[in-house]
């Protein structure tokens, strides 16, 4: 174990190491796990007691040189060799099962829809029968996945979870442009049921949040400028529909002829405020606006660079709410993405082969505390290569992570080329400069409708990468059905004796707002101190072409850490913790337990 850095920083991530494994996959599935070597395991020790120790009322926020250093860079892994199903579309559910799906329309795809023979006429597919699979619900915990039927067409659609866990698909596109599909919870076996032409508009590339009583705001899509509101729990109400002129403004005009669109703004970035109201950006502008109302609260200062959102698709997050007494102050990011001219430059309909230019994506970041009634835009350090159709996913130690994607070209088929294939630690509180960490590099290409998403054992799931409108393997870069884990820095398996281990079945799993609550934990040794303690909470996010709707990370304060035990408070309201199932980290120095699933409401 090496000795603890000395220094004030908030949250201190060092270098790391590499441990790397593949596995091949081709068209015929292979639906099996295969782990092919693992991240960290550990658990932790003691039984001593002693008195609970009192925090205070400021929540905490442990000092980085109490946090362990390592020189492990991560770690990847094969979890399964062949999905069957290419991941477009993903959500992680309560019940440990990652749900992914692509599309209906486009051919089949690598696994045929179970039990043997069942072949349902498909609306996509002039009412032929379809064979294949285009969902699963695929178990994070042991890499087994069963088929789902779903349908319509929920190509390049948006979703979130419902209060209750079930899942939300909106819009797509043909059939399916106005649909609302959910999938059950509880039921095991359960299929998504469809409620066509619902929504007030068409929702083909659009983006979800969820709003404080667990209605979801959907905003956009291609040729809909206007956003709406939508329900939880519920398949038919009365469409609300808002006009956006924003979504218009920031829209690039198409050039003449059928198909011939740029836009740069779809999959706006969205994201629930502490003040109840919603920042939205699209292509190089944000607005912050009243959901309930349409009313535009603010406008802010244009982005300039470049185009940051689909095709051209640069990442975002909103950093970390710490929750406590007085203001809770919320800042985003935004990262990569490319030139506005980058699409127009690439694509089939807008160039020949010959004259094609896969230009490189944009190294730049900027932040922006948005509740700051004067900010700006302020340049952050330059990312170590450029990214564009990359995921940046938060961690439960409060960091965050860039991972997939490609250094030249756009979202779109066949318009990207050179993957990136190095995860990049970042770390905002660090002093400008050291705030990048590149990890250990996959040798798997993450391009064109790829995923990666935080599961509770406290590694990044990554799967997808399909390129092409069908499933191809005899090509530069094919469609992938490999579906990889990779273990973050804090997985050190040399830090494992460190890791804390939470007791589910001790601890509290139905939270109030602003109501204590008790987390059973074992620290190494039986003691921890509370600078060296912090509690973290993820909501699941739905992710799609390289933004991960929903995404939040809480940072609790706490009342007392014992020996055994926590009382930490929850989040005051649904302003900050939209109602809903929760991911629960307990962080020491810098090491999270795994995760459990809680609720809020």
């Amino acid at each position: 174990m090496s000795p603890p850095l000395k220094t004030s920083l908030h949250h201190l991530l060092l270098p790391l190491c590499l441990v790397f494994s593949v596995a091949t996959a081709g068209p015929n599935p292979n639906l099996g796990p295969r782990k092919s070597g693992k991240g960290g395991k550990g658990k932790g020790g003691g039984k001593g007691r002693g008195p609970a120790i009192p925090v205070g009322p400021v929540p905490p926020i442990p000092a980085a040189g109490n946090d362990f250093q390592t020189n492990f860079k991560g770690s990847w892994a094969i979890d399964n060799p062949n999905a069957g199903v290419a991941a477009m579309q993903f959500q992680l559910m309560s019940n440990n099962k990652a749900v992914w799906f692509d599309t209906t329309s486009l051919g089949p795809s690598a696994r045929e829809l179970g039990p043997p023979g069942n072949c349902p006429k498909s609306p996509e597919m002039n009412f032929k029968p379809d064979c294949y699979a285009h969902a699963i619900a695929y178990d994070v915990e042991t890499g087994q996945s069963r088929t789902i039927y779903m349908d319509g067409e929920p190509w390049c659609s948006s979703g979130n979870l419902w209060p209750n866990g079930d899942l939300v698909a909106t819009g797509g596109t043909k059939g399916g442009s106005r649909s609302v599909r959910s999938l059950s919870l509880k039921d095991p076996k359960a299929n998504f049921v469809e409620k066509k032409n619902i929504l007030a508009d068409k929702r083909w590339y659009s983006s979800n949040q969820i709003l404080e009583d667990g209605s979801a705001v959907v905003v956009g899509g291609r040729n809909s400028f206007s956003y709406e509101l939508v329900p939880p729990h519920l398949l038919e109400f009365a469409p609300k529909k808002f006009n956006l002129k924003f979504l218009q403004e920031t829209t690039v005009p198409r050039k003449p002829g059928p198909g011939m669109y740029i836009e740069n703004n779809l999959y706006p970035f969205l994201f629930l405020l502490p003040d109840g109201n919603v920042w939205l950006f699209a292509n190089d502008r944000a607005i912050t606006f009243q959901p309930r109302t349409g009313n535009i609260v603010r406008q802010f200062p244009k982005l300039e660079g470049g185009a940051r959102n689909y095709p051209p698709s640069g990442m975002s997050a909103l950093f970390p709410l710490i929750v406590g007494p007085g203001e809770i102050h919320a800042e985003v990011v935004v990262c990569g993405g490319n030139a506005q001219e980058a699409y127009a430059s690439v694509d089939s309909k807008h160039t020949n082969n010959k004259n094609r230019v896969f230009m490189p994506a944009l190294r730049d970041c900027h932040r922006l505390k948005v509740m700051n009634p004067t900010s700006t835009w302020e340049k952050e350090q330059d990312m170590p290569s450029g990214r564009c159709m990359g995921d940046l996913l938060h961690l439960p130690t409060g960091d965050l992570l860039m991972i997939n994607g490609a250094t030249k070209g756009v979202a779109g088929w066949e318009n990207a080329i050179d993957p990136n294939f190095t995860p990049v630690l970042y770390t905002p509180n660090k002093p400008m400069g050291q705030r990048f960490k590149e990890m250990a590099p996959t040798n798997i290409a993450r391009m064109y409708h790829s995923v990666a998403a935080l599961v509770p054992d406290g590694k990044v799931l990554v799967a997808g990468s399909n390129p092409h409108a069908k499933y191809l393997y005899k090509v530069p870069y094919p469609t992938e059905l490999r579906v990889e884990k990779f273990s973050p820095h804090y997985l050190d398996p040399a830090l494992a004796i460190h890791r804390p281990v939470v007791s589910p079945e001790a601890s509290d799993k139905v939270l109030k707002y602003g109501k204590e609550f008790k987390i059973s934990v074992k620290f190494n040794g039986g003691k921890a101190n509370p600078q060296d303690v912090k509690v973290t909470m993820l909501y699941p996010p739905f992710t799609t072409h390289g933004f991960s709707m929903n995404q939040r990370l809480l940072v609790l304060p706490l009342k007392t850490v014992a020996n055994n035990l926590i009382m930490a408070v929850a989040p005051p309201s649904g302003k900050i913790a939209p109602p809903g199932y929760y991911v629960l980290f307990v962080n020491f120095r810098g090491i999270p337990a795994k995760g459990i699933w809680v609720h809020i409401d």
